[in-house]
């Protein structure tokens, strides 16, 4: 059976990180990006980073620049935006596509495993969100508009 811990991404930093090291970790995937209206969830994220770390969760963050050109920026300055505005601390990957020909292998399994209204798998918008049980299967999809902390209860039940 596949899950999240099968596949491994690109840093920031341009580092190969297999996501097995988060094994045994509830996980909130998201697409991100710079210039959006959902821009200001960093904050939220962060929150939800800073609150759950230690029971055993993470924030993890993938750039994407496929709607709106929101996300223009190289790895350095995508680092530096987070890191400047929003003080992210949760790990955040290099620059990807999450729909099409070119998406990443992770977010075609997550289209794939949780799809959104109506069946439909492509993500819509940046900052979908991705809900993953410590076993490395998703379990919820959020959309855009749904803030992080509205998430916090389905964090809680993932966490046992």
């Amino acid at each position: 059976m596949t899950t999240v811990y099968d596949f491994t991404a690109k840093t920031l930093q341009g580092q190969d990180k297999a996501l097995a090291e988060f094994r045994g970790q509830a996980l909130l995937i998201v697409n991100v990006a710079s210039r959006c209206g959902f821009t200001p969830q960093y904050e939220g994220l962060e929150e939800l980073q800073d609150a759950y770390e230690q029971r055993g969760f993470s924030v993890l963050g993938f750039p994407c620049n496929q709607f709106g050109h929101q996300e223009p920026g190289d790895e350095a300055e995508i680092e530096r935006f987070c890191t400047f505005n929003y003080d992210v601390t949760f790990p955040m990957f290099a620059k990807i596509e999450v729909n099409g020909p070119g998406a990443h292998p992770l977010f075609r399994f997550l289209e794939k495993a949780r799809p959104g209204i109506l069946g439909t798998s492509w993500i819509k918008w940046n900052f979908t969100k991705f809900l993953i049980g410590r076993d490395g299967l998703p379990i919820g999809r959020y959309a855009p508009s749904v803030e992080p902390e509205r998430i916090a209860p389905d964090i809680e039940t993932a966490l046992g």
